[in-house]
């Protein structure tokens, strides 16, 4: 027994021509040289299909308020906890280390 009434063939038919398009993108992307770009373009991407099935396929879209609160501090979270990882990392100091030890972590020899 549902909550909602299931949702349209063409809603699925048109998610699933735009995850296919995706795939596509994500192909010619990864083939193409976009250098410092090739990382955050092929994870827009992926984010934009994760976001497409998370929505349609999952039911998000049509859920109750809830869920959609739910799905939204689970993603601030995410955030939240990245932010603070990739901060602690940028602002590592190799410099105070020994030596040998900070040209072991840079590669240098």
């Amino acid at each position: 027994m549902s909550l909602h009434p299931p949702a349209k063939a063409w809603t699925y038919w048109a998610n699933f021509l735009a995850l296919c398009v995706l795939t596509v993108v994500t192909w010619l992307t990864a083939r193409m040289d976009l250098g410092a770009l090739s990382t955050p373009v092929a994870l827009g991407i992926a984010v934009i299909k994760a976001a497409l099935v998370v929505l349609f396929f999952m039911h998000v879209w049509e859920s109750t308020p809830l869920t959609k609160l739910v799905i939204g501090m689970s993603l601030f979270m995410l955030t939240v906890l990245l932010t603070f990882l990739f901060t602690d990392y940028a602002t590592r100091n190799y410099d105070v280390l020994p030596s040998d030890h900070a040209a072991a972590v840079s590669g240098k020899h």
